[in-house]
């Protein structure tokens, strides 16, 4: 089994077909945008983090194998390439804040008196570089705040954790977001039990979760979605962690959805909720979880499972892909890579640590 979804070397970029595991792990290989659109429109590629991290690549391989005559071309291939990148899963942020930053760098960089086609080629090609191997040192960060914090506010040596969706190596370059601390909590020794939700519709727990714990030989256990309360009743869990697809300024957060509702039981049974995402997935320009997009995905996803249909001809079907989780449910803390914040205080210090408050 492999746990590296993305392939990467200057001009050839191959991604992890999701789709297909646990049963086969199948390589695509993705030489234009619009294969990288469709790789993440399909959820072949998924992870907020991994779905800008893919969308950037496939901008970067075709740069890297396609000729350009003059650099204003390239910089405008570049510009439209990421924005329509940001259509295919409007709700994670990920994609968005790189289109704009990457976009308002280039036309920076275009500026500069010695600027060449071949010059902003190299910097792009450089950038997407160093964004994969920036997740991975974001995501160990990220591990280590959360455990240590985890463990500091539960006041146990070794906990029983419940997760939900996937958030591991898979989601990202590597190590994970939410998955990323449970691994950092196992690396302590501290892992009594973890527990995964199947995650309906797409089943991400069931197919990609649980395959990465049984990987990394963390004790685990699969549970449905529906059993998320009487776990919480009667199994002890000390701390519930999730990721994020999109942080708003109060800290109200869009995740997979039934992120919600284990919020809901978290704080009725007096259980810490963490979510665990990057500061890039964090999106202070909204000021409340209402005016996030939430993505509505086709009903074949809720009525088929591998072509079969299990849902009775003729009904109809809701299927958000995500929901929002208030702040205030968010008991535990907002962990990043840059430390764990209380959600009403997540706007104030991730501004003055990138000295936006100024």
């Amino acid at each position: 089994m492999s746990l590296q979804a993305i392939r990467y070397k200057r001009g050839e970029l191959q991604l992890l077909n999701q789709l297909l595991l646990p049963d086969r792990t199948e390589y695509e290989d993705i030489k234009t945008v619009q294969d990288g659109w469709r790789a993440i429109k399909e959820m072949k590629v998924r992870g907020a983090p991994a779905i800008a991290i893919a969308g950037c690549l496939s901008v970067g391989v075709e740069i890297a194998n396609r000729d350009f005559t003059s650099a204003e071309e390239l910089v405008r291939f570049v510009m439209d390439s990421l924005a329509y990148l940001v259509t295919a899963r409007p709700t994670a942020v990920n994609m968005a804040e790189a289109a704009v930053r990457f976009s308002k760098e280039i036309a920076q960089h275009s500026k500069e008196s010695h600027s060449n086609k071949e010059k902003l080629r190299e910097w792009f090609l450089q950038a997407v570089q160093d964004m994969l191997d920036q997740d991975v040192e974001d995501n160990k960060a990220m591990g280590r705040f959360g455990a240590e914090h985890i463990l500091q506010n539960v006041g146990e040596k070794r906990v029983t954790v419940l997760t939900h969706c996937n958030t591991g190596s898979l989601a990202t370059a590597g190590y994970g977001t939410a998955l990323g601390v449970i691994r950092a909590l196992n690396e302590k020794k501290a892992i009594e039990e973890v527990y995964c939700t199947e995650t309906r519709p797409y089943n991400q727990g069931a197919r990609l979760t649980a395959y990465e714990l049984v990987y990394d030989n963390i004790p685990a256990t699969l549970i449905t979605d529906s059993m998320a309360a009487a776990l919480m009743r009667t199994r002890g869990i000390s701390a519930v962690v999730v990721g994020a697809d999109r942080v708003v300024a109060n800290g109200d957060t869009a995740n997979k959805i039934g992120t919600y509702q284990l919020a809901i039981l978290a704080h009725h049974h007096g259980v810490p909720f963490y979510i665990a995402a990057p500061s890039t997935t964090c999106d202070l320009s909204l000021p409340t979880g209402d005016r996030i997009v939430i993505e509505e995905r086709p009903h074949k996803e809720m009525t088929h499972v591998n072509g079969t249909r299990l849902a009775a001809e003729g009904i109809k079907c809701w299927n958000p892909a995500f929901d929002v989780t208030p702040h205030d449910l968010i008991t535990g803390g907002i962990i990043t890579e840059k430390g764990v914040f209380p959600p009403d205080k997540l706007e104030a210090a991730l501004r003055k640590l990138t000295g936006q408050d100024r």
